[in-house]
């Protein structure tokens, strides 16, 4: 696989570069270059990320960072049971717990809900940080909505961090979450109202918390280049009839005789 030479692999997380030390260094700077392509490109070309994903994977499974890496990029383009083995690897090489939400959710992906109702209640859960809570409770209320328990999945994001003002990187799509429960529950006011306050915490876009909030208040949003573009071929259209027109005068004022004029009308 390709990759830009302003690519060092330097970019790369200090944490992971430091698992990376007990590599040969022209191997590690390989590992990290293509782990730093896997970190740019998950997000706007998942596929290709999972590609450079699996290069760095055969040049060093016994990282756990890579098989980290690994696991998202797969999880990225929706193969779950590969990304769940590429967790537990990581898991079990790093003996961390920071993986344990997003092991939960390839569960849900592998249509097993019930697995990952089970996870959270193990008490891994609790050794989690509070982003690390959130997420298992999301990822709860999503098994409790694949189950088509909507009321469950709206008391399960009910929490303190829902109701705090405070906000935090997970604070508008834990709010996002819930005003979908809400609306799919048939709760709309309700629903409305957290829509709303999801886009408030949104700052960077996370959500489509807009989108839904003018969906239920029935604005339409049309997109300014295909009006300006419908405008163009409008115009184009006037000039073709008024050359039409102007093409029939002139037959009127031709001779009818003349054969060629005659071709070209």
């Amino acid at each position: 696989m390709p990759i830009p030479p302003e690519v060092t692999g330097e970019e790369i997380d200090p944490d992971v570069r430091q698992e990376l030390m007990s590599l040969p260094k022209g191997l590690a700077e390989d590992v990290s270059r293509n782990l730093v392509m896997v970190a740019q490109l998950i997000d706007e070309d998942p596929e290709k990320a999972y590609e450079y994903s699996r290069v760095a994977l055969r040049l060093a499974s016994r990282v756990a960072a890579v098989r980290e890496a690994a696991g998202f990029a797969a999880y990225a383009t929706q193969k779950y049971s590969e990304a769940l083995a590429e967790f537990r690897a990581a898991r079990r090489m790093s003996g961390g717990v920071e993986l344990w939400p997003v092991m939960a959710d390839c569960e849900r992906g592998l249509n097993r809900p019930e697995r990952a109702l089970a996870m959270a209640g193990e008490p891994e859960v609790q050794k989690l940080d509070k982003a690390g809570q959130v997420e298992m409770r999301l990822v709860a209320a999503g098994a409790r909505r694949d189950l088509g328990q909507l009321d469950a999945a709206i008391v399960t994001l009910q929490s303190p961090e829902l109701a705090s003002n405070a906000v935090h990187p997970w604070t508008a799509r834990l709010r996002y979450a819930y005003a979908d429960a809400l609306l799919a529950a048939g709760r709309e006011r309700e629903a409305r109202e957290w829509f709303a306050k999801a886009l408030e915490s949104d700052k960077d876009g996370a959500t489509d918390a807009s989108d839904r909030l003018a969906e239920m208040d029935g604005i339409e949003f049309v997109d300014a280049f295909d009006e300006d573009e419908a405008d163009e071929e409008s115009d184009r259209g006037d000039v073709v009839d008024v050359d039409v027109d102007d093409d029939e005068d002139d037959d009127f004022d031709e001779d009818d005789s003349d054969d060629s004029v005659g071709d070209k009308s």
